[in-house]
């Protein structure tokens, strides 16, 4: 009887913001362990079909650094990074399309189908769903930065009962194909639907404090202070500018989570106290 009272004040403490967010728009930046560890896919499979049941749209965006370096090890061909961001010649091109549009994108859309819900796959070139050109200022070769994304295409795969499974590819205003950042492409995605939430699965438990210790709420002129004393450093750093760009572009809230912890984006939307870092706006 503890065993179901507990459960049934979970899901009481749930009800509130099940029926705030009903009807509205959750982007989620899909990547890192919960990427690669089978459990975790499962968990977060399991997490997206139940946000659409209790009628948020989530849209996914995902990545795959890890499963595209692996096999770009094994066809032994180089790779490095500027500023983050992969250099990508043609030959390098075709296995990062092979592994996010053949590969990862089609099992995130199966464990999804797997588990009760509906998906359908996409690569930013279908329909010119995210338009790009070539990143400016850095000889980077084939890298993307957006400069639209059509909303209506998945709006309407929204309606239909589908969860969008996006690979962060992108269809040049020049007719080339583009490898763009799943953080930027999903922070535009976020923008272009004016989301209520964009949430980044990361490895971390969200933005740190000066004692390595996560902040659980920040605002906008916060996050601008530390990052200028560099309490903010490293891999967080585009991160966060990513969730201040989509704050300004209208999205209502953002949030940094620990993709390794599970059922991490349902403890973030559902519960009080959340586990990762939201940042939202002034107001």
């Amino acid at each position: 009887m503890t065993n179901m009272m507990e459960k049934i004040d979970i899901l009481l403490e749930a009800l509130p913001y099940i029926k705030r967010f009903s009807g509205s728009t959750f982007v989620i930046k899909y990547g890192g362990a919960a990427m690669e560890e089978e459990a975790l896919k499962h968990e977060f499979a399991k997490d997206i079909v139940l946000l659409k049941y209790v009628g948020i749209n989530p849209v996914v965006v995902h990545g795959g650094g890890p499963q595209i370096e692996r096999l770009l090890t094994k066809l032994q061909i180089p790779t490095r990074f500027v500023d983050g961001l992969r250099v990508t010649d043609e030959a390098t091109l075709e296995v990062v399309e092979m592994v996010l549009s053949g590969l990862i994108n089609k099992r995130i859309v199966k464990d999804i189908q797997d588990n009760g819900g509906q998906a359908i796959g996409l690569s930013g070139k279908d329909g010119r769903l995210v338009m790009a050109k070539q990143v400016e200022g850095k000889d980077i070769g084939l890298v993307g930065q957006v400069v639209g994304v059509n909303a209506l295409i998945l709006k309407e795969i929204s309606k239909t009962g589908y969860v969008p499974v996006i690979a962060p590819l992108g269809c040049g205003i020049d007719g080339n194909t583009y490898n763009i950042n799943a953080d930027t492409v999903a922070g535009a995605v976020a923008k272009a639907l004016l989301a209520e939430k964009l949430i980044l699965l990361t490895d971390v438990p969200g933005v740190l404090d000066e004692a390595s210790k996560p902040i659980s709420v920040l605002k906008t002129d916060e996050v601008r202070h530390l990052l200028n004393d560099q309490t903010i450093r490293g891999g967080m750093i585009p991160k966060v500018k990513c969730c201040m760009d989509a704050l300004h572009g209208g999205v209502k809230k953002t949030h940094i989570i620990d993709g390794r912890v599970p059922h991490a984006l349902l403890l973030e939307v559902f519960t009080r106290t959340g586990i990762g870092t939201q940042i939202a706006g002034e107001e």
